[in-house]
């Protein structure tokens, strides 16, 4: 049963200086998304002291004050995606006067349920997320909702359009919204943004001498013909599948012993292999491969059956000249293994089987990663129908545990849109120390089994 919500205001948020209005045209990498799923994170703090009126009085004014003077870095947020007629492409808009939608809402739901380490039914976020509005004609750039859990907490949701963000960008202004709010509330007045919570939006930096930019845009014209009326210039988001309503969450805190554990656990059942080979054990490599492998056999069925992985690989770095961290858009492509089957992974040595696959995919990463869109359209359609393909999303070089808006850090942080598939969302522990978090939505009969499954691992 989904928990009651009680929408208390829904608001327009605008940028505290405002005066200009500012048109970012879309690279390929952002072109990609215009039309999927926004992503939905949902971040949750702990305050036995958050009563109503102290919500109301003190936790609500501090968001939007500072919201509002964080968006007047990130003027585009505030805009919208248009499609003129005449133009091949969309175009980010910001004009004076636009503004985010901000809504605060009360939940009846139990706070420690959704922030704990035990499966709960995913239905229960979806509440917390605020709606992204989008029309044939527009589309909103992110949407914002604040919830409180009377005398428990309170928590941030934030749906993003994939389109004009990705999720480096989005932790870039979520962190400039949080040190904008604990300045506040510290009375530290017109203290300058960081250099690298400032945004940068020069598009030139982003090159395309393949025209990518026209093979996504055809791609899309395709498939647009197919599942939908093909109005390509629509900024409508595709509707997605409604997930089972025996769909659940669950969390896995790893600790960084965890994690070692589990690489000793690597080095030695590689050196032991017929085919002794030095693996990249990065803290990725690990826990990708160990939850790959634990969701393959969780599902169980039959050993033959099609199963693959992908992830989205940040190109920043990897371009050259490189992209600045702080650059304002998409900058994402992905790596991916589609054509192998569960056997593979589920004997003895299927974790060792994964994080080979994935070591590699990880040591092969160069520039050209960013220009392989082409492979990926390829791709998906290969797929046997029923393929079990695992994805991640997030990160855990983020650092969202680091999100302080003058009340702690979070509790919990989720990514709401997981459920979009069968995708672990990963984000750097909240111990702060070397942990990771790694999040699972599933029906609840593999959820159990996968539960089951993860502790076995970690066992010396």
């Amino acid at each position: 049963m989904v928990s009651s919500l009680n929408v208390i205001d829904v608001s327009r948020v605008t940028p505290s200086d405002s005066s200009e209005s500012l048109t970012l045209p879309l690279t390929f990498f952002d072109l990609i998304w215009y039309k999927l799923h926004p992503v939905e994170r949902v971040i949750f703090y702990r305050l036995t002291d958050a009563t109503r009126p102290f919500f109301d009085s003190v936790i609500v004014p501090n968001l939007k004050s500072s919201l509002s003077s964080s968006l007047s870095h990130y003027l585009p947020l505030a805009g919208k995606l248009v499609w003129d007629s005449l133009d091949k492409k969309p175009t980010l808009v910001y004009s004076q006067n636009d503004a985010v939608s901000f809504t605060i809402a009360e939940s009846k739901a139990d706070f420690s349920l959704l922030t704990g380490n035990k499966p709960f039914p995913t239905t229960e976020l979806y509440p917390l997320v605020p709606e992204l509005r989008t029309t044939d004609e527009s589309a909103s750039a992110v949407s914002f909702q604040v919830t409180l859990f009377p005398n428990q907490g309170f928590c941030v949701a934030v749906a993003a359009h994939h389109a004009v963000l990705d999720g480096k960008t989005t932790t870039m202004f979520l962190k400039s919204w949080a040190y904008t709010c604990k300045l506040q509330q510290d009375q530290t007045v017109n203290a300058p943004l960081p250099q690298d919570l400032t945004p940068i939006y020069d598009r030139t930096v982003i090159k395309d001498p393949n025209d990518i930019e026209t093979e996504v845009m055809n791609h899309w014209k395709s498939k647009l013909e197919i599942i939908s009326d093909g109005n390509v210039k629509s900024l409508k988001i595709l509707p997605t599948p409604e997930p089972s309503p025996d769909v659940v969450r669950f969390t896995l805190d790893l600790t960084r012993e965890d994690i070692q554990t589990l690489r000793e656990r690597l080095k030695r059942e590689s050196s032991a292999s017929s085919s002794p080979k030095e693996l990249r054990l990065s803290t990725f490599v690990v826990t990708f491969s160990y939850a790959f492998t634990c969701l393959v056999r969780a599902r169980g069925g039959d050993p033959k059956r099609p199963v693959g992985y992908v992830f989205s690989v940040d190109c920043r770095s990897l371009l050259d000249p490189p992209i600045p961290s702080n650059y304002f858009g998409n900058c994402l492509s992905a790596s991916f293994n589609m054509k192998l089957t569960a056997e593979t992974f589920m004997g003895e040595e299927g974790f060792l089987n994964a994080a080979r696959m994935v070591s590699d995919s990880v040591e092969e990463l160069d520039e050209t990663v960013a220009f392989n869109i082409r492979k990926i359209f390829a791709a998906y359609p290969s797929l046997p129908p029923g393929a079990q393909l695992i994805s991640a999303s997030g990160s855990t070089r983020f650092g969202v545990y680091g999100l302080d808006f003058g009340w702690g850090k979070p509790e919990r942080v989720a990514i709401v849109s997981i459920d979009q598939g069968e995708v672990i969302s990963m984000a750097d522990g909240r111990d702060g120390i070397g942990g990771v978090e790694l999040g699972f939505s599933l029906k609840k009969h593999e959820m159990d089994n996968l539960i089951d499954l993860l502790p076995e691992g970690l066992k010396i």
